[in-house]
């Protein structure tokens, strides 16, 4: 079976399946595991590099508003590749290929025509099934719940020790963009509930969108997550001082207290894919750092007072 993955969760899902063989192409965003790196790029992104937030958000809004693709598939390349199973989402348009496309181009295929999976996860369980899906989709149902039941002992492992050792529930505000301002959602705010917090912001399965700095001061989060869609912590910190120049910033309990943190958001957070129990094992490090300790490497978290430290 040959598998196009045109989601970077997706290719994480077929390599954990052990269908990493198979995969013949995948997106120019697909940078995990390592192997993904050596396969053909069918995608291209349209926004330049170099651009500011702000400029890559009035870019997105514009190009959705006027139903454009933010991403271009190559035909070609599918035209040659002949694949049997195509992974994509119609979840997110900013995130992927617009799933209108790739039906499109899948029209312009000789038959047998390659089956277009849907993987459009708005919950935790949801990714979980997205697993099982692309298992029966090929034939391989048993390795699915496997790592499926692996994944979900670790979600229940960080559900338990907070049942038992949290006294509080931290108010938690994780952030998706920073200029403009944009809250998390769909599984995000249901990662910070599991691993102990209270986000009152977040927009729990639902799709996550832009909120006031008004908002932010009146919920006074006591820990602060930037997880920026797309950005490594590299480029998040970069965003830093736009959030430190608001006016009453440093008021914020999780500034006072040191405990704003930054995390790879191209990583985690906003890939729903097997590394999403991950993001909710960090997570629980951030909100609950006496319970859960460190992360296993350090380098996943970036705490903002250790960074104005150097």
């Amino acid at each position: 079976m040959k598998i196009v993955s045109l989601l970077p969760s997706a290719t994480e899902i077929a390599f954990v399946l052990g269908l990493g063989e198979s995969v013949v192409a995948v997106t120019h965003e697909c940078d995990y595991p390592s192997a993904a790196l050596t396969k053909p790029h069918i995608t291209q992104s349209i926004i330049p590099s170099g651009l500011s937030s702000r400029e890559i958000d009035e870019i997105v809004a514009n190009k959705i508003g006027d139903s454009h693709s933010l991403y271009t598939i190559n035909s070609e390349l599918l035209q040659e590749l002949q694949p049997d199973l195509i992974l994509t989402q119609q979840l997110c348009d900013v995130c992927a290929v617009a799933y209108d496309d790739v039906v499109s181009a899948v029209c312009f295929l000789p038959e047998p025509r390659p089956q277009v999976l849907n993987l459009e996860p708005t919950t935790l369980s949801d990714i979980l099934d997205n697993i099982r899906q692309v298992g029966d989709a090929v034939g391989i149902s048993g390795k699915a719940t496997e790592v499926c039941d692996a994944l979900q002992a670790r979600i229940d492992h960080v559900g338990r020790m907070v049942a038992e050792h949290a006294q509080t529930r931290p108010r938690t505000l994780l952030l998706e963009w920073i200029d403009p301002l944009f809250c998390g959602g769909h599984w995000d705010p249901e990662l910070v509930q599991i691993a102990g917090g209270f986000d009152a912001l977040g927009r729990m399965h639902e799709p996550s969108t832009q909120i006031t700095w008004e908002s932010v001061l009146e919920f006074n989060p006591e820990v602060l997550v930037v997880a920026q869609c797309g950005f490594p912590i590299e480029r998040s910190i970069q965003d830093i001082p736009i959030l430190e120049a608001r006016p009453g910033y440093a008021d914020l309990a999780a500034v006072r207290d040191g405990r704003v943190y930054l995390v790879n958001g191209s990583d985690y957070f906003s890939r729903p894919g097997p590394r999403i129990v991950e993001s909710l094992e960090l997570m629980a490090c951030m909100i609950h750092p006496e319970i859960f300790g460190e992360p296993d490497d350090p380098k996943k978290i970036l705490r903002i007072n250790a960074l104005l430290a150097k």
